[in-house]
């Protein structure tokens, strides 16, 4: 066993101090970019969560707004937030069969509107007419022939709205602005 005396280890201390020195600079740099990084990523949450965001259409059931093979939406989320999504917005939708998919349907009806549909466009004629209950919107697909919509599943809680869509953004040759279209 070595106790060390006065004066002993000195130096050895001096070169940890100034190898601390030397690399401090590096060390508040990291720190930076790190901040940077942070910030980013934090500023691209809250823009995806509550202002907007893109979303990947596809499927028959929105034919012809939206392109069978896939088209790239931007979707606002303010207005959802806000309650202002009326009849003829298309609109991003938290699945009511499955919570973990968002669909794309386009708003029929809001609270207290009457809604009449075709049951079954198939195969009949016929018509049903509902009245939209308190909190809630009537949605379908624009191609009635197949999709799923509130025809099957009834009235869908404003709670599911996830965004009003409002531009189609890829490929270039399907680039166009979606406002109302009430049918």
């Amino acid at each position: 066993m070595h106790i060390r005396g006065e004066g002993e280890g000195e130096g050895e201390g001096e070169g940890e101090m100034q190898t601390l020195r030397q690399l401090t600079p590096y060390v508040k740099e990291a720190l930076q970019q790190t901040l940077r990084v942070t910030k980013f990523f934090c500023f691209l949450h809250v823009t995806n969560t509550y202002i907007c965001t893109f979303a990947w259409g596809m499927g028959p059931s929105m034919l012809p707004t939206i392109n069978l093979y896939g088209n790239l939406l931007l979707a606002e989320r303010i207005s959802t937030r806000l309650g202002k999504v009326g009849p003829g917005d298309v609109v991003l939708v938290r699945s009511p069969e499955n919570p973990r998919q968002i669909v794309t349907k386009r708003v029929k009806g809001g609270e207290g509107d009457s809604v009449t549909y075709l049951v079954n466009p198939k195969n009949s004629d016929e018509e049903k007419t509902v009245i939209v209950p308190k909190g809630h919107v009537w949605i379908e697909g624009d191609n009635k022939y197949n999709t799923k919509d509130s025809r099957k599943f009834g009235p869908i809680p404003y709670a599911l709205l996830q965004g009003r869509v409002f531009c189609v953004l890829w490929p270039p040759e399907d680039f166009k602005s979606i406002g109302k279209d009430i049918q």
